[in-house]
């Protein structure tokens, strides 16, 4: 098969790093970083997230080849803030929200065991 080995789907190789930033040129105040050993889950998230920050101008993801866990993310701001600087914020918001969200997650489920005990 073409595919490649379910491992080199999220294992980077000694010295590939997972991200890297690149100034778009034909663009004021814009960057394409390129995720590696990710996909469409992590790129759409990002994408949306960033589009909610005021200083965001534009934001979309693509993937280079549909066989290759990679995706390339394109901000584009208004100056006050740097491309990267949306992309860190976009990932810290990220992380509270999903770290509430487990935290709601583990509670409900432990209401639920009781629950079934207490039956």
């Amino acid at each position: 098969m073409n595919a490649p080995d379910r491992f080199e789907l999220f294992l980077l190789a000694d010295g590939e790093a997972k991200v890297t930033m690149e100034p778009d040129t034909r663009q004021p105040n814009a960057a394409i970083f390129t995720f590696n050993k990710e996909d469409h889950t992590l790129g759409n998230l990002l994408r949306a997230t960033l589009l909610q920050n005021e200083h965001v101008i534009f934001s979309a993801y693509k993937t280079p080849h549909p066989l290759f866990p990679k995706f390339e993310l394109r901000i584009q701001t208004d100056g006050e803030t740097s491309p990267k600087e949306a992309l860190l914020s976009a990932c810290q918001g990220l992380i509270g929200d999903l770290q509430m969200l487990s935290q709601k997650l583990t509670r409900e489920w432990e209401l639920n065991k009781i629950a079934r005990d207490t039956s």
